[in-house]
């Protein structure tokens, strides 16, 4: 597959770049250990990612002021804890948690094909995750980004135009020069709605034997691949 070179390619990061279901049950599991606490962790990992878009769409919708990603995981995770009985969890306990999302590991194939896609397109991020924690997952995995966007400088969340539409303006670049590339067919449906390019890349492991139907790619979108390598190869990098 090759199309037409885009000016800039920006990425999803939870699920497309980095394993945060793998990631968060293995810091959970050492936390667990670590204080003597027994519990389904994958389960209460699954839990914390089901209250992720609920929890951005009371700010959305103006139920709640703009809230960080990192409040917002917090005030999920107590409720999560409190109903699965685990705790008391004091207020370290909990920074030490959320925490986690900011150590995520890349999957294999991320860095190597960043740094091929660098070579012919502005590329970095475009997540629901704030600045400070963009800038910590490119320092723990190493990400060759051009540009870092974080949600805090939107001060909305996807599926929002103004993240999207934010973007190109930063960049100084129409909608149409600019791909969105991720594992979700949702992101790439706004992308697409405000006129970005896109590109889908299957993660058949983000959720686990759930991922499911949600590997594969259901639009007509400029691009389908397996990696972010295949995806420097389709664009001529």
């Amino acid at each position: 597959m090759s199309v037409a070179m885009p000016r800039a390619v920006l990425f999803d990061v939870f699920g497309t770049l980095v394993d945060w279901r793998g990631s968060v049950i293995a810091g959970l599991s050492a936390f667990g250990a670590s204080r003597g606490i027994v519990a389904d962790w994958a389960e209460i990992a699954d839990s914390w990612r089901r209250a992720y878009r609920p929890s951005m769409d009371r700010v959305r919708r103006g139920v709640v002021p703009w809230t960080l990603l990192d409040d917002l995981h917090r005030d999920a995770l107590m409720e999560i804890t409190r109903r699965h009985g685990i705790g008391p969890l004091d207020d370290g306990d909990y920074e030490q948690l959320v925490r986690l999302w900011h150590r995520l590991a890349a999957w294999p194939d991320v860095v190597a094909g960043l740094r091929r896609l660098k070579e012919v397109a502005v590329i970095g991020p475009l997540s629901n995750g704030h600045l400070a924690l963009q800038v910590a997952l490119a320092r723990r995995n190493g990400f060759p980004w051009d540009v870092t966007f974080g949600s805090d400088m939107f001060r909305h969340y996807k599926p929002d135009a103004e993240v999207y539409l934010g973007a190109c303006d930063f960049l100084g670049l129409a909608p149409g020069d600019v791909m969105l590339a991720a594992a979700h067919n949702d992101d790439l449906a706004a992308a697409a709605s405000f006129g970005l390019r896109t590109a889908f890349i299957s993660r058949p492991a983000e959720f686990g034997a759930a991922t499911g139907d949600r590997a594969r790619a259901s639009g007509a979108w400029d691009v389908v691949v397996d990696s972010v390598g295949a995806l420097a190869e389709a664009l001529g990098g």
